[in-house]
């Protein structure tokens, strides 16, 4: 850990010499940050848990922010004056980007306690200094907002330094996170007839940085909420409107008329391309099953990306924009949409259900799937490519996986009927007394006479 400390120290250019840390802010703009610190409210718990130590001990205890600016400096007189004349004092920077390997520094780098003793520190004039200190989460956001740190002179350092630090971080954890839950009843009490007034309408009370105070109905939301604009849209694609309440939010779901989509299934590895729309059946031209296969591998694509998909580099663009013209009068527009052009139903695909099956190693599914090649008449490019890619992948995981079952229903596809590995696997496999045997043999016998 020092290690890499050291590292990231010299590669900010932090200077082992350097005699002190930067000052950043002057005495009298000290006031206001510290009233602003979350950390503030918490000053109490940390002087009565560490300032009688670091007294005894002749320590002082740091609190810095994030950023490692110095903000509380309490405890020792005599090692204040010391901790001063080396800049470890209010108002300076302890980063490592800014003072090299150090406790508060490093602490944040890893966000995890550590000890950085005597000459672990990278600059040279604090190796007569060792520093505890241990990072301090927000358990609102889970963010770290700051450090708590025990530092003093080498003399006097105790092996439970890190370990009282680290209490005392936790302590303020646990108290930061009483007031928060004792402002969320607040929140409530307040509020809560906001959401009452929804009359059922879906919504939330929210904090002020979006966490979900209160919810109806219950488990509609994730735990929190962006609050960065007033137009919120969720996970599961619905749009809510947020509306600011005293010491929070009012999260509004407008009731949304429900559209049913159609559903699109394509079932291209039988012999001809079949497709079903809403349950009815619709006559498509080669060139149509071409276009619908290409949008579902492909997603969303524009009229130049099919047409090199369909045509390769002779591919016109004008020419693909008037066969998508024709599919989407016949299909309708609410499963062909532009712009860029892309299926808009739920759809169902034989081939990507093999493709599917493959990528989770379930091999029966995947033969049982898979009913031979892919658009069989299609030259188009991109049904090539994924005919070669799905026959190559059923081909090999029967092949690996020693399947009687599975290579005989492989070899009864266009693709498996006349592969001699599989026919000769197959024949290996299957007991004296399977009818399946004979047939497998004969045909392993014409193809060796054709050969």
């Amino acid at each position: 850990m020092i290690s890499a400390s050291w590292q990231r120290s010299l590669a900010a250019n932090v200077d082992p010499d350097l005699h002190t840390a930067p000052t950043v802010f002057a005495a009298d703009e000290l006031s206001d940050l510290r009233k602003r610190h979350p950390l503030h409210p918490t000053l109490p718990l940390l002087r009565e848990t560490l300032l009688g130590f670091a007294e005894e001990a002749k320590h002082i205890m740091i609190v810095a922010d994030a950023q490692g600016h110095i903000l509380w400096c309490e405890g020792s007189k005599d090692t204040r004056g010391s901790a001063e004349d080396v800049g470890l004092a209010e108002g300076t920077l302890w980063s490592e980007g800014a003072a090299g390997t150090n406790g508060m520094g490093t602490a944040l780098a890893v966000n995890s306690p550590v000890t950085v003793h005597s000459a672990e520190h990278l600059v040279r004039t604090y190796h007569h200094w060792t520093c505890a200190a241990s990072p301090i989460r927000d358990p609102d956001t889970g963010t770290t907002i700051g450090v708590v740190d025990l530092s003093g002179p080498i003399e006097t350092v105790h092996p439970s330094m890190v370990a009282l630090v680290s209490a005392s971080a936790r302590l303020a954890e646990s108290e930061m996170l009483a007031r928060m839950h004792a402002q969320d009843e607040e929140l409530r009490a307040r509020n809560m007839r906001h959401l009452i007034a929804l009359r059922g309408e879906p919504g939330a009370l929210l904090s002020p940085t979006g966490r979900v105070v209160a919810v109806e109905p219950y488990g509609l939301l994730p735990s929190r909420v962006d609050v960065s604009t007033d137009r919120v849209k969720l996970p599961d694609g619905r749009e809510a409107v947020l509306e600011p309440l005293a010491h929070g939010y009012l999260l509004r779901i407008p009731r949304q008329r429900h559209v049913r989509r159609s559903v699109l299934s394509l079932s291209f590895l039988l012999p001809e391309p079949k497709v079903v729309l809403d349950g009815r059946e619709v006559p498509l031209s080669l060139r149509h099953a071409e276009i619908l296969c290409a949008l579902a591998l492909q997603g969303r694509v524009t009229a130049d990306q099919l047409a090199l998909h369909l045509y390769g580099e002779r591919g016109n663009p004008t020419t693909v924009r008037a066969e998508l013209h024709r599919l989407r009068a016949q299909l309708g527009p609410d499963v062909l949409a532009t712009r860029p052009y892309r299926l808009t139903a739920d759809v169902e695909t034989d081939f990507l259900a093999v493709r599917a099956a493959l990528k989770a190693a379930d091999v029966p599914l995947a033969t049982s799937r898979y009913r031979g090649s892919l658009l069989r008449r299609s030259e188009a490019p991109v049904v090539l490519a994924e005919r070669d890619d799905l026959a190559t992948g059923v081909r090999t995981a029967v092949l690996s996986r020693g399947d009687a079952n599975a290579l005989w229903t492989f070899t009864q596809t266009d693709s498996g009927e006349h592969d001699v590995e599989a026919l000769e696997q197959l024949v290996k496999l299957l007991p004296p007394d399977d009818v399946r045997l004979a047939i497998a043999t004969a045909r392993l016998r014409r193809l060796s006479q054709d050969d």
